[in-house]
C-alpha cells in the first residue's frame, strides 16, 4: 500500500459540499456557488440519464474560481476538466440513488444544516427565517434553496461513500510497511548539474556555428516582419492635461458618500486552538495547551510570534494572527463580543466558538464615521482623472473613426494633424515579437498583419490609449541568412552543447568516485559544487533538486554506494549514499494510530474512486451517459 498511488492530482476541485475556514474572516463558505438545474442547454457538453451538463455549467463554477483565485488563469484547462468531472459524477450519484432508492431524509439535512449554520437556533429554537437567510448569506453567499440543495448533495454523496467503503481495514503487514517507508531515512552527498550553468563556458567558434546553421538551415525561417507607421491618442497626455476642481470631486463625494461611511469596526489578531470534531477529552487538553499559550502571552511574550508557532487558523497565522479590520456582523456572536469589547492593546482571556478557544488582541479601534471630503478628496481625484481621460480618448476614437469612415483614403499623417496626435513608427515586426510600442498589445498586432499596405486602420484599444495603424512596409518571410540568424544559431549550440557537457561530467563524476576518489574532491574538481542533504524520508525532498520519490534508489543502496546518474528533465543529479538511517521499531506503538488511519483513509479514497470509474463505464455502456467532446472547445477532455 506505502507505494500504491502516492501522487495524487493537486488540483482536484470540491464540488458539493465542502466548508473551508477562511482565516482572514473566520467565516464558513461552500465551494461551489452554483445553481441545480436539469434543463439540457444547446451546448450540452453530457447527458447523464434525463440531466444534462452545459458548456455554461462549466464556465460559471470556472467564474467563481477565478474570482477567488485571479492568478489560476494558467490552470483554466486543468480546473475546467475537474469541474466538468465533478459535475458529470453528482448527475451520476443523482441517477444511481434513484436506481437505488437512497434518498436524504429532511431530519438527515437539518442536523447537518444545524452543523453549518448553528446560529440559525437559540437555545434550541429556530432563529426565524429572515435571519436565517442573512446568515446563510454572509457566511455563504448563496440563497437558502442553493444551500440546501449542496447540502443534501454533500449527504448523498456521503451515503455512498459510507456504502463503498465501510468494512475497509488494514493488517498488520501493511502497517510495518507504510512504518518502514515514511520512516527510513537517508542522508546524500550529490552535486546537481545544470546545463544552464555550464552555458557561459562555452564559446563555439566560427567553424562550429557556420557548420550547426548548415546542419539546421531548414530551421532557421525569417517570418514576415512588418514596420508599422501610428498615430496614438495618448491617455496619459490627456490626463496630465486634465484639470478638476473641487467643487466636481465634491459632487463625486457627494454622489457615493455611502463608500466613505466607516461602519465600527476593530483591528485584530487572534490565535485559533482548533476543536472541530475533536472528542470532549480531546477538547479538554487543547484548552489546557491554549491556557498555557494564554500565560506566555499575559507574561508578555510577542503575540504575533506565538500566533506563528501556536494558531491553527491557517489564513492568518503565517501573518501573526492577523485578521486585519472585522465589522460587526462579519464573525460568530462570542468571537465579535469580546472583539468590540476590548480596548486597543488588550488581549482577551480564551475565548470559546464552534471554531475552538481562540485569544484575541486588538490592535486599533474606530467608532462609525463617514471619512470627510478633505480625507478622500486625494483618492478622489486619482480616480476622477483616469476615468475621465478613458471618457475623452474614447470620444476622439469615435471622431477618429467617423473621419476614417467619410475618407476611407485620408492619410494617416492628415489624421494626426487633425486629431493632434503623436506619431511613430514601429521596428520590423513579427507576428510572435512583442509589440514594445503600443504596450504590446495583442488586438494592436492582430491589426497590423491584417492591415494592407498603406491602408489606415479603425482605432485599437491599448494600454496606452487608441492607436490608428498604417503598414509601412512588409519583408517576406524567408530563409535566414546565417548573419540574420547568427545569435539564434548561438544560442540552440550552447544549449546543444552544455546538455551534453551536463550528461559527460555526471558520468565522469560517476566513474571518478567508483575508482576511490571521494565525492566531494571528484566533483570539484569537475567545476561542481558537491552537497550533503539532511536526513530524507521518501516523502521528503532535496531543497532544489529532487524529491524523495525521485531519488527512491537511494533507499535500495548501502551506505556508502553510488547511483547510477539521474536525469531530471535537462539537469543530472549524482549521488552518493553518506548515512542511512532505519526504522526505529520503538516508535512503530506511537505511529500506529495515526498511520493506521492514513492507510484506511487512502484505500477508502482508492475504493471510491474505483467506484466511480466503474458507475461511470457501466452508465456509457447502458447508454445512460453521453459526452459531447466537440463542445468540450478549450476545456481539455474527459479522458
Amino acid at each position: 500500500m506505502a507505494a500504491a498511488d502516492k501522487s495524487k492530482l493537486g488540483y482536484r476541485i470540491l464540488l458539493g459540499v465542502v466548508v473551508l475556514v477562511l482565516g482572514g474572516s473566520m467565516l464558513l463558505y461552500l465551494v461551489p456557488q452554483s445553481p441545480v438545474s436539469g434543463e439540457i442547454s444547446t451546448d450540452t457538453v453530457a447527458k447523464i440519464g434525463d440531466e444534462s451538463v452545459s458548456v455554461q455549467d462549466v464556465r460559471q463554477q470556472l467564474n467563481q474560481i477565478e474570482q477567488r483565485n485571479p492568478n489560476m488563469k494558467p490552470l483554466e484547462s486543468l480546473y475546467a476538466q475537474q469541474i466538468l468531472k465533478q459535475l458529470v459524477f453528482q448527475k451520476e450519484i443523482e441517477y444511481e440513488a434513484k436506481r437505488l432508492g437512497i434518498r436524504v431524509s429532511d431530519q438527515e439535512q437539518a442536523d447537518r444544516i444545524r452543523q453549518y449554520v448553528p446560529t440559525a437556533y437559540n437555545a434550541g429554537v429556530f432563529v426565524g427565517r429572515d435571519r436565517y437567510s442573512a446568515e446563510v448569506q454572509a457566511r455563504f453567499q448563496m440563497t437558502v434553496e442553493l444551500f440546501e440543495e449542496l447540502v443534501r448533495q454533500g449527504l448523498l454523496e456521503e451515503k455512498f461513500r459510507k456504502m463503498v467503503t465501510d468494512g475497509i481495514s488494514v493488517g498488520p503487514a501493511e502497517l510495518q510497511d507504510e512504518f518502514r517507508y515514511k520512516n527510513e531515512k537517508v542522508k546524500l552527498d550529490y552535486a546537481l548539474i545544470k546545463p544552464e550553468d555550464l552555458e557561459a563556458k562555452i564559446s563555439p567558434d566560427e567553424a562550429e556555428i557556420r557548420a550547426a546553421y548548415e546542419k539546421n538551415k531548414s530551421k532557421y525561417q525569417v517570418p514576415e516582419r512588418r514596420v508599422v507607421r501610428y498615430a496614438l491618442v495618448d491617455v496619459n497626455q490627456i490626463r496630465h492635461s486634465l484639470q478638476v476642481s473641487d467643487d466636481v470631486l465634491k459632487q463625486q463625494y457627494q454622489a457615493n458618500i455611502q463608500q466613505y461611511q466607516v461602519p465600527n469596526r476593530v483591528h485584530v489578531e487572534h490565535i485559533l486552538f482548533m476543536t472541530v470534531g475533536k472528542t470532549d477529552a480531546e477538547v479538554e487538553e487543547i484548552k489546557k495547551k491554549a491556557e498555557d499559550v494564554l500565560k506566555q502571552v499575559k507574561k508578555g511574550e510577542k503575540f504575533e510570534d506565538l500566533a506563528k508557532k501556536y494558531s491553527e487558523d491557517p489564513g492568518s497565522k503565517d501573518k501573526g494572527g492577523d485578521l486585519s479590520w472585522i465589522t460587526q456582523g462579519q464573525t460568530v456572536p462570542e468571537f465579535e463580543k469580546t472583539a468590540f469589547s476590548l480596548s486597543p492593546g488588550q488581549v482577551s482571556d480564551l475565548v470559546k466558538t464552534q471554531y475552538g478557544f481562540h485569544i484575541i488582541k486588538v490592535l486599533e479601534k474606530e467608532t462609525a464615521h463617514t471619512k470627510p471630503f478633505e480625507e478622500v478628496k486625494d483618492s478622489l481625484r486619482a480616480n476622477f482623472l483616469p476615468t475621465q481621460a478613458d471618457k475623452e480618448a474614447s470620444a476622439i476614437a469615435d471622431q477618429l473613426t467617423a473621419a476614417i469612415r467619410q475618407s476611407p483614403r485620408m492619410s494617416l499623417d492628415d489624421l494626426a494633424k487633425q486629431f493632434h496626435l503623436t506619431v511613430g513608427e514601429t521596428r520590423p515586426i513579427a507576428a510572435s515579437d512583442p509589440l514594445l510600442e503600443l504596450a504590446n498589445s495583442q488586438e494592436a498586432k492582430d491589426a497590423i498583419f491584417r492591415a494592407r499596405p498603406d491602408e489606415t486602420s479603425l482605432p485599437v484599444r491599448t494600454d496606452r490609449g487608441y492607436v490608428v495603424l498604417s503598414v509601412k512596409s512588409i519583408l517576406p518571410a524567408h530563409q535566414g541568412s546565417l548573419e540574420e540568424v547568427r545569435d539564434r544559431v548561438i544560442t540552440d549550440l550552447k544549449r546543444e552543447k552544455s546538455t551534453e557537457m551536463a550528461k559527460s561530467k555526471a558520468e565522469e563524476l560517476i566513474k571518478r568516485v567508483k575508482a576511490g576518489e571521494k565525492f566531494d574532491a571528484a566533483a570539484r574538481s569537475l567545476g561542481l559544487e558537491p552537497k550533503t542533504s539532511d536526513l530524507i524520508a521518501r516523502d521528503g525532498s532535496i531543497p532544489g533538486a529532487a524529491s524523495g520519490k525521485q531519488i527512491s534508489a537511494a533507499f535500495s543502496l548501502k551506505t556508502g554506494d553510488v547511483a547510477t546518474p539521474l536525469g531530471l528533465g535537462q539537469n543530472w543529479l549524482v549521488f552518493r549514499v553518506a548515512e542511512k538511517s532505519e526504522a526505529n521499531l520503538a516508535d512503530f506503538d506511537k505511529q500506529k494510530k495515526q498511520l493506521t488511519d492514513e492507510l484506511v483513509q487512502s484505500k477508502r479514497n482508492l475504493a471510491f474512486e474505483a467506484f466511480q470509474k466503474a458507475l461511470d463505464n457501466r452508465l456509457k455502456e447502458e447508454g445512460k451517459l453521453k459526452l459531447m467532446p466537440e463542445k468540450l472547445k478549450g476545456f481539455g477532455s474527459l479522458g
